[in-house]
């Protein structure tokens, strides 16, 4: 093994949704920058796959969220033009719920309602609709006739590996060292206050260490030692996902279509699991209905994750959250994907440092509502990294290893 004679600016560990975001910007203003990914990103092992995530610009998960999610779609934007890769579609996004429910959704309660507060306090452009209204504009909707929605002309999708691909072809095109397929196996940090990285090909010296490992983060510093790990200790959990593509009938395939049919969250009951959340038919030569939901009561691991996703899984997810709701959607599971959410005990991100005095930070754009929000986060945790601008966008995420020690 081998040290490098100067060390990088900084070293990214984990170059998925987040860690590809980081690379990007610092490598584009001139930083020495050098990403380590045990796989090869863009990739199907972790948690940002799957053609299609949710984005939107009213957050009920929180107003410090807004500014982070108008900047990603800056960003993709200025990234398809710079690849050419087609990477967000503003198809509209509808929030619905009963009118009479103060649902919780992501560890935030009243989530519809504080959707909306978040669209009036930002003066993001929405309306507000009745049932009548909503079976008028999407009849593919079988609602029951209380409901509410939330109607965001500017949500949309976008496509995790086209993004993570973008991200990191600039990112390699600016001067930035790339290398898949490598390890992190310890953190040695020295006096001059730089840190080595100990991998299974090497060592790689760096000024400043950002971990961005995703669902491997648990085990990633549980692997760093008790004394970098103790405050951190609880605070990540990792829960496996499942995603479904139900097939729709040629005839019915037209009104689920993108510009006929937008990204939604429906909340139909009260229950924390009566929740789903889908997608328009993207694939005109073999047009289906993808769906998704979430759950938090069995952990797992990167390791243990049972990747494959059975029949029985997606008749049970068709039984119970399509079938009454998308009659036109067939048993049929065209496909269907598991992928990892790695969450914290209040739903929220994380970016601060792994302990006082050591140049290495902790950096998870995490809890099942991060992909919106990865290119902003990652060029705010850039310039903070290069002592650029504030840092105002990170403050309402830079306080988990006090908290996490106090809880321990």
């Amino acid at each position: 093994m081998s040290t490098n004679d100067e060390p990088y600016d900084v070293a990214v560990v984990g170059l998925g949704a987040l860690g590809s975001a980081i690379v990007r910007p610092l490598a584009q203003r001139g930083a020495r920058v050098l990403g380590l990914d045990r796989h090869a990103p863009p990739h199907d092992l972790g948690s940002s796959h799957g053609e299609s995530r949710i984005t939107r610009l009213a957050i009920g998960e929180g107003d410090a969220y807004v500014p982070l999610v108008r900047r990603s779609h800056a960003i993709w934007r200025e990234l398809e033009r710079q690849t050419g890769l087609p990477l967000y579609e503003a198809t509209g996004g509808l929030v619905l719920g009963s009118e009479h429910s103060r649902r919780v959704h992501h560890g935030k309660p009243d989530f519809l309602r504080r959707t909306i507060g978040s669209a009036q306090r930002h003066g993001i452009a929405h309306e507000l609709l009745d049932a009548r209204e909503i079976r008028r504009r999407f009849p593919p909707f079988a609602l029951r006739g209380d409901e509410i929605g939330y109607w965001e002309p500017e949500a949309g999708l976008v496509r995790p590996e086209q993004a993570i691909r973008a991200q990191l072809a600039v990112a390699r095109a600016a001067g930035a060292h790339l290398r898949s397929g490598e390890t992190v196996l310890a953190l040695e940090p020295h006096g001059d206050g730089s840190v080595t990285l100990v991998t299974d090909q090497g060592r790689h010296r760096a000024r400043q260490v950002v971990l961005s490992a995703g669902a491997w983060l648990p085990g990633l510093l549980q692997g760093l030692g008790a004394q970098a790990w103790a405050p951190w200790a609880g605070e990540f959990a990792v829960y496996r996902q499942t995603m479904h593509w139900f097939a729709l009938p040629p005839e019915a395939a037209p009104a689920f279509a993108p510009g006929r049919f937008p990204v939604f969250i429906w909340m139909y009951g009260d229950g924390e699991e009566d929740y789903f959340y889908g997608f328009p038919a993207a694939d005109p030569a073999q047009p289906a209905l993808k769906v998704a939901t979430e759950q938090y009561l069995a952990p797992t691991t990167p390791e243990a994750l049972q990747r494959e996703v059975g029949l029985e899984e997606a008749a049970a997810m068709h039984a119970s959250r399509v079938a009454g709701r998308f009659p036109q959607a067939g048993p049929q599971a065209l496909q269907s994907r598991a992928c990892m959410y790695t969450v914290t005990r209040d739903r929220d991100f994380v970016v601060d440092r792994l302990g006082d005095g050591l140049p290495v930070w902790v950096a998870s754009a995490c809890s099942g509502h991060g992909f919106k929000h990865s290119a902003g986060l990652g060029e705010a945790i850039a310039l903070k990294l290069l002592d650029v601008g504030t840092g105002a966008l990170l403050a309402s995420f830079k306080r988990r290893a006090a908290a996490s020690a106090q809880a321990a």
